[in-house]
């Protein structure tokens, strides 16, 4: 039982926004579609949902061929960014009315409105309009309304993104208890890397309209695929700089040598890219093994307890997610430290060659 996507592509107006993509979803999985704006996730999520149809490809619901099917005959709900309630009716009846559209019996509506409000904590505000309610019961109600239907798939287009942080939080905890109790195959599209570990369950990481990576959400975080891959899922992206492997040591453009250990001690002398994380530089050496490299301070933001330096080192912008408060001055000279442990090595072509030994422990 799943939805398979089978070579699906759409192009519009003579520009590809989905390239042919392959994809499996089974029932009663988590999903996360996580990349920037304009990555994809929305289209993708509209191909699903029978709100468009692709250029070629096809999509099959539990082996079916349903790839021309309108997308009210489908098991289908889907909730937006912008939340859309009907200001004339009550919560009750905004949740109710697909139910009632679909010929339900009253004691059934009755029934199920009455769990879902429960479940998202709107049964105090049953009786209310959704112009009564603040911005994260509405959307509580928009989300009410699509749960609702007991939808063997169920959308969700970066349904958090307008709320406070108070209530992002309180319902990215809530999602994925529904999630569990409902039994469907839920797809959750965002740009935050924090929120696909967050909802956990499986990623696929969009690049400008392909899917690089699909897989158990910390197997995607831990060892993306390719550099693409791993710039999607830092948040900042992930920094990079150049180093060779000769012999027994890994070298950086600035001269330093250390020992090339663990996998990558296997791989070929040549060029390679290393990559790291925003929260694996530092200002103080921690270890005798790190790397130092000079760099030149362009930007800090202090956040309280930690301060986001953004880094100027040779022709490459870093960001360092450093704890504490550093006021440091744009323009400053700065000795900055990696422990090598916390590398990926990406060959030329951009694919994962050495995973840093770190995530293999993870």
């Amino acid at each position: 039982m799943a939805l398979e996507l089978r070579g699906v592509a759409k192009v519009v107006s003579g520009k590809t926004h989905m390239h042919d993509t392959d994809l499996t979803l089974e029932k009663g999985t988590m999903n996360v579609l996580l990349g920037p704006t304009l990555a994809g996730k929305t289209t993708l999520m509209r191909l699903m949902a029978g709100l468009d149809a692709p250029t070629r490809g096809r999509i099959l619901w539990h082996g079916k061929d349903v790839t021309g099917q309108r997308v009210q005959d489908r098991q289908v709900a889907m909730v937006y960014q912008q939340f859309i309630n009907y200001p004339s009716m009550t919560v009750y009846d905004n949740i109710a009315s697909p139910l009632r559209l679909m010929g339900r019996p009253r004691d059934e509506v009755d029934r199920r409105v009455n769990a879902i409000a429960e479940m998202l904590k709107l049964t105090p505000l049953l009786a209310r309009k959704p112009l009564e309610l603040s911005g994260g019961q509405q959307q509580r109600c928009a989300l009410a309304r699509a749960l609702v239907k007991d939808a063997g798939l169920v959308l969700l287009d970066e349904p958090l993104a307008n709320l406070d942080y108070k209530l992002r939080e309180e319902l990215r905890l809530e999602i994925p208890k529904i999630f569990e109790t409902s039994g469907a195959i839920f797809v959750y599209a965002t740009t935050e890397p924090e929120e696909a570990l967050l909802l956990g369950g499986n990623t696929a990481a969009l690049w400008e309209g392909r899917i690089t990576q699909f897989g158990p959400t910390p197997q995607v975080y831990r060892q993306p695929a390719d550099a693409t891959t791993a710039r999607v899922f830092s948040d900042p992206p992930m920094n990079f700089l150049s180093l060779a492997k000769v012999g027994a040591r890994v070298v950086f453009g600035e001269g330093q040598q250390v020992p090339a250990l663990g996998a990558l001690a296997d791989l070929p002398d040549g060029r390679y890219t290393g990559g790291f994380r925003a929260n694996h530089l530092s200002l103080g050496r921690h270890n005798g093994d790190a790397v130092e490299f000079p760099a030149r301070v362009a930007v800090t933001e202090i956040t309280g307890s930690e301060t986001f330096v953004h880094l100027d080192h040779g022709d490459q912008r870093w960001v360092g997610l450093i704890g504490g408060v550093h006021r440091l001055t744009p323009g400053d000279a700065v000795t900055v430290h990696l422990d090598p442990a916390h590398l990926y090595i990406f060959d030329a072509g951009g694919r994962l060659a050495a995973p840093a030994p770190y995530a293999l422990a993870a």
